[in-house]
């Protein structure tokens, strides 16, 4: 098929951004390095797979206006990182997510927890380490794990119990790192910079700093005056925050973890990592962790991201999946800025502003399409609740509610024995099965279909339909009035 001329098919003719946007972002980056009182900040968006706009304000070396590439150090950032090296490690079966540490990394003393409550921040392990400041201090101060996680190894010492509430902790991702360096046999800077920088093409994104980057700062809270903050590495806590990087690689990143690269990761991986990893509180949220990014609902966006600051740094990413639209803010101070939320604001800003391009309707390549498949599409029943089939590309099907109720509609993939099974919703995991034969108002001739079982729920092609297999049988009256 082929577009007529002057349509919308073709995206790539439009402005990258409207005059009205950019001097909006420019606008709210300046307000933000004024109001920080910060010796520099920079930013980018990134739409559609590029970076659409960048700025900065200030200088970050010797007197220079940062661009998108000038590092700047990441923080808890690099925590996403360390995550995404786990995800790997678990979709090449070299590992379990409900694994103890201990089956991989012996000797901790914490072994009992598992790997994805270290990822969620749930296994009940402190914030910081034991000794003095972490992020000052060199690494060389704490050379074994046990330094790392002191008076905690011990269940009765732990500030929270395992696998129940979300408690965010540093040492914790240490000991992922170290997990990663275990099962991987190459040191977790290696790692990253094979399995994720590398493939990204995030060429500058280092465990180092790397020239140009900018020096970190604290500003006194009472006077326009600086004093530089000493640069550490961070050695066994690196995975917790070791790495620099720049606004431009950062948006790279981001796009990566809306949409995956089946480089580094799937997809599916990602959209995994942004579920919400410990009981969220009563009432509505606004923020909650996944498996190593943070997750945000801002003004009726899904955000997904992490903040990361470090002495010197503040940092923020941020995506929204949906409208395809990441942005990065860095600032070389310790405190005065929030580069996390001014990178949220970014994101809603273009994101509200100019609302993503719908993507042409294609129809289904000619090999998805078989009349068996079509046959299973429109209506079904689950009781009286009304459902809707629909098929997918690569033979997939989604199944979605039509009375407008929420809740138990999910997406499906095909499975090589005639089956599906969920990706999301209330049935991610769950088999979906077509059960043919005898069934139905007129009794369904052998091989036909009588009925869709769906983790043992059925569903008819008719509300309770007569003679059909629904558990608990159908009154023979049928369907009555009253009187």
């Amino acid at each position: 098929m082929t577009s007529s001329a002057g349509d919308l098919s073709d995206v790539s003719d439009l402005p990258v951004l409207l005059p009205s946007t950019r001097r909006a972002l420019l606008h709210r980056v300046a307000a933000a390095q004024a109001a920080g009182r910060v010796p520099s900040l920079t930013a980018a968006v990134q739409r559609e797979g590029r970076v659409v706009w960048s700025g900065a304000r200030g200088a970050a070396i010797g007197g220079r206006v940062p661009d998108v590439d000038v590092q700047y150090r990441i923080g808890s950032i690099t925590k996403t990182f360390t995550a995404v090296l786990v995800m790997r490690l678990r979709d090449e079966g070299l590992l379990d997510l409900a694994d103890p540490l201990e089956k991989h990394l012996p000797g901790t003393g914490v072994g009992e927890v598992t790997v994805y409550q270290l990822l969620g921040h749930t296994a009940g392990l402190a914030a910081e380490t034991p000794g003095p400041w972490w992020e000052r201090t060199p690494g060389e101060l704490r050379p074994g794990l046990g330094d790392v996680l002191g008076g905690v190894r011990a269940e009765s010492t732990r500030p929270r119990p395992a696998g129940r509430v979300h408690h965010y902790s540093n040492p914790g991702y240490t000991l992922l790192g170290s997990l990663v360096e275990a099962v991987r046999g190459v040191s977790w800077a290696e790692a990253v910079r094979r399995e994720i920088t590398e493939p990204l093409g995030l060429t500058r994104t280092s465990a180092q700093p790397q020239s140009p980057y900018a020096e970190g700062w604290a500003v006194h809270p009472w006077a326009d005056v600086l004093l530089a903050e000493p640069v550490e590495d961070l050695g066994l806590m690196a995975p917790a925050g070791q790495l620099w990087s720049t606004v431009g690689d950062l948006c790279r990143f981001g796009a990566f973890l809306a949409a995956g690269d089946e480089r580094v990761l799937s997809r599916e991986s990602v959209r995994e990592m942004r579920v919400p990893a410990a009981p969220l509180e009563a009432g509505g949220w606004s923020v909650t962790y996944g498996l190593g990014v943070q997750v945000l609902r801002v003004g009726g966006r899904e955000l997904v991201g992490h903040g990361g600051s470090l002495p010197g740094f503040v940092a923020g990413l941020w995506v929204d999946a949906a409208d395809g639209v990441a942005a990065a803010a860095l600032a070389n101070a310790t405190s005065g800025t929030a580069a996390g939320s001014l990178a949220t604001e970014l994101v809603c800003l273009v994101a509200e502003a100019e609302p993503r391009i719908a993507e042409v309707w294609q129809p289904l390549a000619e090999k998805d399409v078989h009349q068996e498949l079509l046959e299973l599409t429109g209506a079904w029943y689950w009781g009286t609740v009304p459902y809707g089939l629909r098929l997918l590309a690569g033979r997939g099907v989604s199944l979605e509610r039509l009375d407008g109720g929420t809740g138990r509609g999910s997406r499906f993939r095909a499975g090589p024995d005639g089956t599906w099974v969920g990706l999301d919703g209330y049935y991610a995991g769950e088999t979906l099965r077509v059960v043919r034969g005898p069934g139905g108002a007129a009794g369904a001739a052998k091989g036909a279909v009588s009925h869709l079982d769906l983790g043992s729920f059925v569903f008819t092609r008719e509300p309770y339909e007569a003679g059909a297999a629904i558990p608990g049988g159908v009154d023979e009256g049928g369907w009555r009035g009253v009187g």
